[in-house]
């Protein structure tokens, strides 16, 4: 069975550090479910630039169209999505918020999200934490436990490599239903299949 993956990306600029870290993340997924045993995984990767005035309208008219309208559907039947934005004042920018009003407000509940942002400083680091599990949670999403930040200064260096390695399989375990690893406390931790998380 192969998972379609959507991998969104906020970034206002060309070339992007937070187009690089979604393109990263979703290289680093497809790899993780292409590996396993429960099927392989396809990628589609959106940049909301180009959407921008769509999806001003969108909010304006309450309806999305055109293109991205199938932006719309295939966020709302991919199996994973990857959520990368910048930060923008200790939080996720204007486009990314605007691009997640325009979705149905069940189109993530329940669906495994991996959580990606980009920054000029470590002292944002927490955005993700403080920003966008807040907003997760609210739609009802399942984020990984392990989103990925990434600095100016994070670019080429081997922790980058080891953080989106880590969420980037958590996210594929959770996308291919599997047990998810949960961080090592008190020396010891146990595998929980995503399901149990669902309540399932």
């Amino acid at each position: 069975m192969t998972r379609r993956l959507i991998a969104v990306s906020a970034g206002l600029s060309e070339p992007s550090s937070t187009r690089l870290l979604a393109d990263r993340l979703a290289r680093e997924s497809a790899e993780a479910l292409n590996g396993g045993e429960t099927g392989g995984a396809e990628v589609r990767t959106v940049e909301l630039r180009g959407h921008a005035h769509a999806i001003a309208d969108a909010m304006l008219s309450g309806f999305p169209s055109g293109a991205l309208r199938e932006v719309v559907d295939d966020v709302a039947a991919a199996d994973g999505l990857i959520l990368v934005t910048p930060t923008f004042t200790a939080s996720y920018s204007g486009l990314f918020k605007s691009f997640i009003d325009v979705l149905d407000p069940d189109a993530l509940q329940g669906k495994p999200v991996l959580l990606g942002a980009t920054g000029g400083t470590e002292r944002h680091s927490l955005m993700i934490d403080h920003a966008m599990r807040p907003l997760m949670a609210y739609l009802r999403a399942m984020p990984a436990p392990t989103g990925v930040y990434a600095a100016s200064t994070d670019w080429g260096a081997a922790g980058l490599d080891q953080r989106i390695g880590r969420a980037a399989g958590e996210f594929a375990a959770m996308v291919a239903g599997g047990p998810v690893r949960q961080p090592v406390r008190d020396g010891f931790a146990d595998p929980v299949p995503f399901a149990e998380l669902l309540g399932g």
